[in-house]
């Protein structure tokens, strides 16, 4: 497994492990401990892992969360998912710009989102099941979502939504946002 620094988002990194395939099928390492003390991030900080199932066309986010925010990986472990971080941490030399990925079951790589910045997603296959490990207990409390289509942000979504959430339908833009914090 290795890690590579993300272009575009400071402190946000992609974990590719190396899977190996035979006939029937592939195993694959899809956390290093040592892998991520490499690039300073603390292993044990992890608390919680969760697990969504998508069908194609869904939308999930733009989510983040108030306070000292919550880091994360990511990994599409079933399918796979068009996957998008936007930075928003005010000393970062990468506000407010977004990069996206295509994160698969063939690949099993994993991304790390830096607490501070939004994450969202698209399923691509049906169905496309994406893991989540994160490092605070979540707390419905510091819930903030992101319009998908914010204009500024401008995000070239693959596949039109077909279903997403209430609270994702109605949510605000990023400067309403912004205004807010």
């Amino acid at each position: 497994m290795k890690a590579t620094e993300v272009p575009g988002i400071a402190g946000a990194y992609l974990f590719e492990p190396a899977p190996r395939t035979d006939e029937r099928g592939f195993f694959s390492r899809t956390f290093d401990a040592d892998v991520v003390r490499s690039v300073g991030l603390d292993p044990h900080a992890f608390v919680q892992d969760s697990v969504s199932r998508s069908a194609r066309g869904v939308l999930r986010g733009l989510h983040l969360r108030s306070g000292a925010g919550e880091a994360k990986l990511v990994r599409c472990s079933y399918g796979r998912i068009f996957d998008v971080v936007v930075d928003l941490r005010p000393d970062s030399p990468t506000y407010r710009r977004w990069a996206s990925f295509e994160l698969s079951d063939t690949t099993q790589t994993t991304l790390y989102i830096p607490a501070g910045c939004a994450h969202g997603f698209q399923a691509l296959t049906q169905p496309a099941d994406t893991s989540y490990r994160i490092d605070r207990p979540h707390d419905p409390a510091e819930d903030v979502t992101i319009r998908f289509d914010d204009p500024e942000l401008a995000i070239p979504w693959p596949l039109p939504a077909t279903s997403m959430s209430a609270r994702d339908r109605e949510a605000p833009t990023l400067a309403e946002v912004l205004k807010q914090r």
